[in-house]
Parts: structure tokens; sequence; C-alpha cells
């Protein structure tokens, strides 16, 4: 063995520096909070649901989303043994096809003006060719976008183009995306549609998020959608735990990697000499301290943040930036409705643009299994479908006349969840849920005393907080950062940035123990 490494947490960051690191014959403990590997990549069983020897209904923090533009993540993917699988866990990705867009009445929460269904991907064929062109009379005639702003749109999005990465730092950092495309100055029709876009992708309120990293994301999904033969948009054909999380940890485990599981991080130890001498964890009602030769830390933003300490500041200032950056987080969380009949949809994701509550979709068991093969293997045999939806906007009011957070209790979030998808969707119907399980809200939202809880927001990228963000190399030679506040190429919180960021943690790991 080349050394021992703790990883603080297990999800898709801490898996990444485990699989890289044992892969490099460096022994690696692993520390996670949780009761299930994977972090908020994991989904999970919902208990109770199954009945004769089903497994329990799936559900998730929110919906995986695998755009085509990733590359650090799918060569992982590529290394995870799956049994059939000739390229492993990536072969359990799958193209969605379509997308669907809805485009609400702005002021007038309840009606919407249009749907488009558009391909994920580069036209194939001459109907596709068709609906994409025809998209653009649909926004002016249907939705009422005027051609002079949608001309100013294409030309921010022109100068995006034209510019190069260093251009598009310098002179974008400091903007946010609201005022890059001049949305303040432009009708509702246009900030509800092209300004309020982030909010229902990302979480990103586009008043306050950095252009450069808003704009440098829109690139990548335009190059993706040009490159023919590469799908912008795919799933997993199953629960994520089931076909990629649980076969990771498997493999981890060949590698002789420990996986401990409700374990939390308490404390960081620095020494007077600028190491890491240990961390505390507890774990069962117990703690203990445990110490290795390297640490990297894979902790989210607002949790690592009560772990810097003084000491640690003093021999790396740069990581004062975590604690402000922890305070730049929003709300993206998913909730799961289980429906008795297959709903007709698009084949692939649902954003509904001027939804209130800002959400995305997803008609889940069209990518897992035939029609009525879901129903064999969960639940109790009568649910048909999942549709898994994201809620991205907690801070406006919904047709309930309450935001998301001044809800009074879970049920009342999914009831208004519910109320705004049937709105855009009439094909969905009270008798469509199930009887028994409706639906399963992420349990990161809690409501106490009234107030509505989030265990797990997720980060944002605000104006000029690159400045702020760590490297994975931090000053303390044997503390490292993989995290999604660390500085990557990927510049958004995804499972492509936290997988890169442990790339380059390891990387450093490499270097500082003489082996890279």
């Amino acid at each position: 063995m080349r050394g021992h490494v703790i990883i603080l947490g297990g999800g898709v960051a801490g898996m990444s520096a485990a699989h890289e690191l044992a892969e490099r014959d460096f022994r690696v403990t692993v520390f996670e909070k949780g009761t299930v590997p994977g972090g908020k990549a994991r989904s999970f069983g919902v208990p109770g649901t199954a009945t004769d020897n089903r497994r329990d209904l799936p559900a998730e923090h929110g919906f995986r989303f695998f755009p085509g533009f990733y590359k650090h993540l799918p060569d992982t993917m590529k290394r995870i043994p799956y049994p059939g699988n000739r390229e492993g866990v990536l072969d359990n990705l799958v193209p969605a096809t379509e997308m669907q867009i809805l485009v609400q009445t702005p002021g007038q929460p309840g009606q919407w003006q249009s749907q488009l269904v558009l391909p994920a991907r580069f036209p194939i064929s001459l109907p596709e060719v068709r609906t994409t062109l025809s998209t653009a009379n649909v926004l002016t005639t249907n939705v009422g976008l005027a051609p002079a702003d949608m001309d100013f749109y294409a030309e921010r999005v022109w100068q995006l183009l034209t510019s190069c990465e260093e251009r598009r730092a310098d002179t974008l950092e400091g903007r946010s995306w609201w005022d890059y495309i001049d949305a303040a100055n432009r009708p509702p029709e246009y900030q509800n549609i092209l300004g309020r876009t982030p909010r229902v992708l990302v979480a990103a309120d586009p008043h306050v998020a950095s252009a450069r990293t808003l704009g440098d994301i829109l690139l990548q999904l335009l190059f993706n959608l040009t490159e023919p033969g590469v799908s912008a948009d795919r799933v997993l054909n199953g629960p994520t735990n089931e076909v990629w999380i649980d076969p990771w940890l498997a493999y981890l485990r060949t590698r002789q990697v420990t996986y401990h599981f409700n374990a939390e991080v308490r404390a960081v130890e620095c020494s007077a000499s600028g190491r890491i001498t240990g961390v505390r964890i507890r774990q069962n009602g117990q703690d203990r301290l445990e110490t290795a030769d390297y640490y990297v830390a894979t902790l989210p933003v607002e949790r690592m943040a009560t772990l810097v300490t003084p000491r640690m500041l003093e021999f790396d200032p740069t990581l004062e930036g975590i604690k402000i950056l922890a305070g730049h987080v929003n709300w993206m969380n998913g909730i799961q409705f289980y429906l008795t009949r297959e709903v007709p949809s698009a084949y692939g994701h649902q954003m509904y643009l001027g939804s209130p509550w800002a959400l995305t979709s997803l008609f889940q068991a069209q990518f897992w299994y035939d029609t009525r093969s879901f129903a064999r293997h969960y639940g109790d045999g009568t649910v048909q479908t999942v549709l898994s939806v994201d809620v991205s906007d907690w801070n406006t009011a919904g047709t309930n006349g309450k935001t998301a957070r001044q809800c009074a209790s879970r049920k009342e979030i999914a009831d208004e969840v519910w109320a705004q998808l049937k709105t855009s969707l009439p094909a969905l119907a009270d008798a469509d849920l199930h009887p028994q399980t409706p639906w399963h809200l992420d349990p990161a939202i809690r409501v106490v005393n009234g107030v509505v809880k989030n265990e797990e927001p997720l980060l944002v990228n605000r104006v000029n907080s690159w400045q702020l963000r760590p490297w994975a190399r931090t000053r303390i030679p044997n503390l490292f950062l993989a995290s999604d506040y660390v500085r990557t190429h990927t510049n958004l919180a995804t499972m492509e940035a936290a997988n890169e960021a442990a790339r380059r943690a390891v990387n450093a790991i490499l270097d500082e123990s003489g082996v890279g």
C-alpha cells in the first residue's frame, strides 16, 4: 500500500476519489453520515410499500440527468463492472430523445399557453428537423415573445459563442445572468421564459447567479445538441442505487475500500505545524479519533464550513471562502408521485417554464421497463410508473398563495406540486395516484415547529464567487478538497464537477506522496 487516505463523505465525489485511489494501491477509508451510499445522487426504497417479494417503491433526492457533455463521470462509470455490460455501468445510461417544454402565461397562474416537444439531440429525421425549425414560430405566435427580444437573446448567445474562455471569465464573472440578458428591461414574456430558465434547470436565481457559470453551461448544452450521434439528455435504466451506486460500492470493496455508514464527521484537527492530525467521527453514539496519511474532504459546502478552524485558516487563508460560499445555496429537492396507470408523455424531461415553483419532471418507468413491468418489480403490483419531480423555486408563491417554504406540512407541499403538474399536464388525474402511497418527498425536507428546513441544499455560483472557491490542493500538505465548490472546468454544482474535483484531489495526493 502506498499510504492511508481518509475520505470524508461518501457521495459521488467521495466514491470517485476512493475509486481512483484504490486503483492506485492506496488504502482508503470512507466515512459517510447516511445509511446508504451516493449522497445527493442516491436512491432508496419507501419502507413498507412492497408486497409479494417485490421491492419497495423507489424514491430519491431528485432525478438523475447525465448531459452528453459529461466526460469525467462517464469514464468512471465505464470502469464500474456490471453483469452483462461491456462498458460497465455506463451501458446503463439510455438516451432521452425528447424534451417537453410547457410555457405558462405570465401573471396568470394555472393558464398554459403552449407545449413544445423538441428533440433532445441533433435532429436525425425530417420530422425532427421540422419540429426544431418550428420552435421560433411557436415562441413568437403562441407564447408572445417579440421577434426583437428573441433577436436580442440570440445576440447574447452569439457573444458567448464568439468569446474565448478567458474573455468570458473576465467580463461575465462579475455580472448576473439577469443583467447579461437585460431581462429587467424586457417584457414579462421574456423574463418568464428566457430569464427564468436557469431557475428551472439548475435552481439558479438569475438575479444573482454568475453569468459566466450559466453562459458556460448554456454553451456546453448547445454544442452537445449540435453534435450528431450524442444525446444531450441521458438517464439511468433503473433506480440510481440499483444500477449504479450499489455496483460501485461493491467494486470499491473488492479493491479493499473500507466504507463506514452512520459515521458523522464532527471535527478536523490541525496541528501547530500545519498538518491534519486526525478527524473526530461519531458513529453509533460513540466518538473516536481516526488518523491517516492524507485526508480528502468531499462534504457539501455548508457542512465543510463548520469544520474549518482558525488554525486551519492560519495555514490556508483561502479556506475562508468556504464559509462565505456556505451562504450561496438554493433549494432543489425532489418529490415522487406513484401512478396506477401510464400517462402519455414525451420520451424525456418536462420543463414547466413559468411554473411558480420552477418544476421539472420525468416519467421514469418508460426508461426502466416495458409497459407494466414496473408493477411486477415494485410496490404492491398496482403502481405502473413514477413521476419524479424537482422543485427548484421555494420562494415564489404557488397557486395556493404560499411559497414552498411557507407550507405547514410536507403534505401541503406535495398537494401544491401536484396541483401545478395537473395544470400543465391535463392527462393527470387524482385517481391516478396510488391510494396508500401517492407521493414521497425528499426526506431532507422537514417541517419543524411550522418551519420548513432543508438538510441538503444545492450550491449555486453567484456573481464573483470564483475567487472564493478553493483549489483541490490546499496549503495544508495532507488536506485535499473534492466537492462541487472546488474550482473545476465544469464550474457548476453537478455530479460531473464532483467527479472532476475528486480527480484533481487524487492527482494532488499522487504528487504529494511522490507516486505520480
